[in-house]
């Protein structure tokens, strides 16, 4: 039997042969083992379930528009056209490269080569930081906590007045230092100081900056910025401790203060946990955003006990730190609940 197939006269099994080509590139993916069944039957079951599966894909992808429509709606339209706000997926993209630089493409470009000497590059960048980090202080003083804010149960406030906006653009500044900060990161792996890229190191210099996108973006403001001033008052401390012990041994004598970073960092987490759990007692608090005290809390209070056993293993018990915590250059990653570099000597 012949079929006839536009202006071309086939056989019935050239036919088949074809139908049963186009239903195996339909129905079979990569490894796929499932029988194909032959004749026009099998062709229509494949091209439903193929349609069906475009429009299972395509409901998601409606579904998730929606809910993400009603969730941007709560979103604080002062900010909606400031860098990198309009979207969370530019600075998932930056972080997502960040991550894969420091753990892949870094250390694999420096795998053969000599660590780079940036002595001048990390004097510059750790003052430069310290200078960031006052003036965000000196912001966030003068945007609210030292002007107003109650230190207690401190609503946002949502209006376009003069101190309104400044303590948003200081949340923003603060938001867009979290990319600044991860240059640390970068500058080890150049460095080849493989070592001190930890876990806990990569992963706050990736959540900070993350979970402070959806705080500029709804609520740059209130008591949820309480350890945002607290963290620039401690990066002025650690960033000055960082830039002086870069510029080489002979500025050794003034660092006589380092053995009080530890205690420094600890002042630090239990004011932060001790500050926000407020809410938690405080009756008829109307902090508009609840969630973010859940977030900062927990935060707070896990790197908060890591740092208790940190301090527990290394000054009540009278004793070096474990070896384990050693190799993972413990001082270093447990201040990262803040800024990610509590390793007093990482440029010595």
């Amino acid at each position: 039997m012949r079929h006839h197939q536009g202006m071309n006269i086939i056989t019935t099994r050239e036919f088949w042969q074809r139908q049963r080509a186009v239903r195996h590139t339909c129905c079979l993916g990569a490894g796929d083992k499932r029988k194909i069944f032959d004749g026009p039957s099998g062709f229509s079951r494949c091209a439903g379930r193929g349609k069906y599966l475009k429009m299972a894909f395509d409901e998601i992808k409606s579904t998730a528009a929606l809910i993400y429509d009603e969730f941007i709606q709560k979103a604080d339209s002062r900010t909606e056209n400031w860098l990198l706000m309009s979207s969370p997926i530019p600075q998932t993209i930056i972080i997502a490269a960040y991550i894969y630089f420091v753990t892949s493409l870094g250390p694999r470009i420096m795998e053969n080569r000599k660590g780079l000497d940036l002595k001048g590059v990390l004097i510059v960048y750790n003052f430069s930081v310290v200078a960031l980090s006052l003036y965000m202080c000196y912001e966030f003083v003068m945007s609210g906590w030292g002007t107003g804010y109650t230190f207690q149960c401190d609503p946002l406030d949502y209006s376009d007045s003069p101190q309104a906006m400044r303590m948003a653009a200081t949340c923003w500044l603060y938001y867009f230092s979290k990319f600044i900060e991860m240059l640390d990161t970068i500058f080890f792996v150049l460095r080849k100081k493989n070592s001190q890229v930890t876990f806990l190191h990569v992963y706050h210099h990736s959540i900070m900056p993350f979970t402070w996108w959806f705080g500029v973006r709804f609520s740059p403001g209130g008591m949820g910025t309480f350890h945002a001033l607290l963290n620039c008052v401690v990066h002025v401390i650690m960033y000055t401790y960082y830039g002086l012990t870069a510029m080489g041994p002979k500025y050794q004598k003034y660092l006589w203060w380092k053995k009080h970073l530890t205690s420094v960092q600890l002042i630090q987490f239990v004011m932060v946990t001790s500050h926000i759990s407020q809410y938690f007692f405080l009756k008829d608090c109307s902090y508009q955003f609840p969630i973010f005290i859940y977030i900062i809390f927990s935060y707070g209070l896990i790197f908060l006990l890591l740092f208790l056993n940190f301090w527990y293993h290394a000054y009540t018990k009278g004793k070096r730190l474990p070896k384990v915590l050693q190799a993972q250059t413990w001082a270093h990653h447990t201040n990262g609940v803040m800024n990610g570099n509590a390793n007093h000597d990482k440029d010595e």
